[in-house]
């Protein structure tokens, strides 16, 4: 339209077509039914608004046009028009999907654009539901009843990861249903099982269940394995197998059905007291759903169960192929790729491949949306895990009030023993015990309701007596090495956790068998736990008494670990600043009476930094972090002797006189080839040096 046209300068007829064009007829082709033409052909009165340059030279209105029309037209008239064209459209068997669209976010109400947006928006349910939401508030709009398809919508909420939206669509719902009728709302099986996979991901899993049972009491619920999945979590055993069992009808054959009877079938054999037909049950629960190409609203996805199941019977790897694959195929959608995500770095940290660990956190991270309650507590313990395993002791604390900040936001359930296991440790290594003990306790008589099956109790009995043996606490440590002793016959991870908490024990005591805690240790990583094993080994190295017991416990620790992968982060060197000719952190030449490298053996000159190897690197940064000589060697598997002959070595190519002045020099360097704000460790500077507990 050319500017300073005004429409109100139209006739009659002619302002009729040009109205009609606006709303979506054509002419020719779509030809309106016109009240005012007197007569003259449509083809007529629109090509005598091109000419007056009120519609382009192809016959079409401009945007600007139909923007100022729409709002200035008569109500009435627009409705008319917008009837005639939807009548015409069905009339002429025409698909409806792109006008209803925007006649519904024009504000027309007509039931037939209310059923096509409706339908359109629940065919994006499982693989767009951003799109599935627009569209199913369009058909709200557009006259559908906003009870019907309330299910779908708050389940689309919940697939873009809006749990709030969910919750008040579930909750105006809800508030519908009679309190004493029998009868219930449209599309409820959908609304329970949305609003379940609500409740688990805020980390409140008992809710969950709770929605289950209120459910059942109302309808008869037949075969329900995420309602299932739901009661066995939050510690309903038998709750769980009766929606799984009593000769209720079967699922579908459709593969997210069979997915999910899969998932639950798996989940109650991992309470069995010999649980090995689990895994294998829930990798193919996983399989089978990656196959769909979509997600649906579920407490807990194939892939997430099938991991944390493979994590604690010892077999990361097997949990990393089966995550890794997951998020090959979309599973569970955008909202759910986080938590895949920190199961895979948790896989990797047990792997001892902390950089991969970090790659996993970077992925979790990458979407704009914050972390959901339960993935919270996972990625803060995951980082505790992390900090703990670098030695990094201000990293730890940061990432341990982190974690107990994320606690007080989720209640225990099955799938939280993860994480505590981790965090069991590190409260004890801090000595911050008695913030844990109400979740431990939590979690203690879950597992009591579900039987203590030893695939979920055992390895956090385990981590119970590393805390123990942290805290110097026998009391303590008695009940849960009775508990691994009992299960060792039936469960023999059990068997292997208690051979490591005897051999702790006895290293401890400064009084073990050199070959005891190498076998020991060697059992720890066959069972899937080689940090641990290398950890063992590389302690009673520091104490072994003879030479060749510390040389043999050594080789032990580093065949347990034979690629050990640094939780540093990605050096980033500063613009260099020294005189023309030198290179940031590469010495001089060599001159007359040099020792090693150029660097005068006694002294080094205050104004270069000397050029340390890659060992002297990695020596300097634990010395920065308070450790001693006996810390440094359990870190890196070599002899408490040999780190004292590297720092003697440093503080000759420094020209240090003390340890203070050893220390300030190390830091200046060091943070000449490190990123600012970081330390190698990957955590926050260590502002002054910590001595770090005795951690087994």
């Amino acid at each position: 339209m050319t500017t300073g046209i005004d429409p109100q300068d139209l006739d009659t007829a002619t302002y009729e077509v040009v109205l009609a064009l606006c709303i979506g007829f054509s002419v020719p082709g779509l030809v309106p039914p016109l009240l005012y033409s007197g007569g003259v052909p449509a083809e007529q009165l629109a090509a005598r608004a091109t000419s007056a340059g009120f519609l382009q030279a192809d016959g079409r209105p401009s945007l600007e046009l139909r923007t100022v029309m729409l709002r200035d037209a008569d109500v009435y008239q627009v409705r008319r028009l917008q009837r005639a064209l939807v009548d015409l459209y069905c009339s002429e068997s025409l698909p409806l999907g792109a006008l209803a669209r925007g006649l519904a976010a024009e504000g027309y109400v007509d039931e037939r654009l209310a059923d096509v947006l409706g339908h359109q928006g629940t065919a994006l349910l499982g693989t767009d539901p951003a799109g599935a939401l627009e569209l199913l508030d369009l058909a709200v709009a557009a006259g559908a009843d906003s009870l019907s398809t309330a299910p779908r919508r708050a389940e689309a909420a919940l697939g873009v990861g809006d749990l709030d939206t969910a919750s008040r669509i579930l909750d105006i719902y809800f508030g519908q249903q009679p309190p004493d009728s029998q009868l219930v709302l449209p599309d409820f099986a959908r609304a329970v099982q949305v609003s379940c996979a609500v409740w688990s991901h805020r980390g409140m899993m008992s809710r969950a269940a709770d929605v289950q049972q209120w459910a059942a009491a109302l309808q008869s619920p037949g075969v329900e394995p995420l309602g299932a999945l739901a009661l066995l979590a939050a510690g309903d055993a038998t709750g769980a197998r009766s929606m799984v069992g009593g000769g209720a009808a079967a699922p579908s054959p459709s593969l997210k059905d069979v997915a999910y009877m899969l998932l639950a079938e798996g989940a109650l054999l991992s309470l069995e007291s010999e649980p090995y037909g689990a895994l294998p049950m829930l990798i193919r629960a996983s399989d089978t759903l990656n196959a769909t190409g979509q997600g649906s609203p579920a407490p807990e996805l194939p892939a997430c169960f099938a991991a944390i199941v493979g994590l604690l019977a010892g077999s990361p790897q097997t949990a990393l192929s089966v995550i890794q694959a997951a998020l090959a195929s979309g599973q569970g959608g955008p909202v759910l790729r986080p938590r895949l995500c920190l199961l895979g770095g948790w896989a990797a940290m047990l792997l001892d491949q902390p950089a991969l660990a970090r790659t996993f956190i970077v992925d979790a991270g990458r979407l704009e949306q914050q972390l959901v309650p339960r993935d919270e507590l996972l990625l803060q313990a995951l980082e505790v895990g992390l900090a703990r395993r670098a030695g990094d002791t201000s990293a730890l604390v940061q990432a341990w009030q982190r974690a107990r900040e994320a606690l007080l936001h989720v209640s225990v359930d099955l799938m939280a023993v993860l994480p505590l296991n981790e965090l069991v440790i590190a409260a004890a290594r801090l000595r911050d015990v008695e913030r844990l003990k109400p979740h431990l306790e939590e979690a203690w008589l879950l597992l009591s309701r579900l039987g203590n099956p030893p695939l979920w109790s055992v390895p956090l009995h385990w981590s119970a007596v590393q805390a123990a043996l942290l805290q110097e606490r026998p009391d303590d440590l008695g009940p849960h090495a009775a508990a691994l002793v009992n299960q060792a016959m039936s469960y023999p991870l059990a068997a292997t956790f208690a051979g490591a908490g005897k051999a702790w024990v006895t290293v401890l005591a400064e009084r073990f068998d050199t070959d005891f805690v190498e076998l020991a240790a060697r059992n720890l990583a066959a069972a899937g736990f080689p940090w641990e094993g290398a950890r063992l080994a590389g302690h009673a190295s520091a104490r072994a008494a003879e030479r060749k017991d510390m040389t043999r416990l050594l080789s032990c620790a580093r065949d347990l670990r034979p690629v050990r992968e640094r939780l540093i982060r990605p050096e980033v060197t500063r613009p260099p600043q020294e005189r023309p000719g030198t290179q940031v952190g590469i010495a001089r030449p060599p001159s007359a009476g040099a020792g090693e490298r150029g660097v005068p053996r006694d002294s080094a000159p205050r104004g270069d930094t000397p050029m340390l190897s890659g060992r002297e690197r990695e020596i300097a940064h634990l010395v920065l972090q308070g450790k001693t000589y006996r810390e440094i060697s359990e870190e890196i598997f070599i002899s408490p002797r040999t780190v004292e002959h590297h720092v003697a070595r440093i503080r000759r190519r420094y020209g240090a006189s003390s340890r203070s002045e050893l220390l300030a020099r190390l830091r200046l360097s060091l943070e000449q080839t490190t990123t600012p704000g970081t330390t190698a460790g990957g955590g926050s500077p260590v502002s002054a040096p910590n001595r770090s507990a005795r951690n087994p």
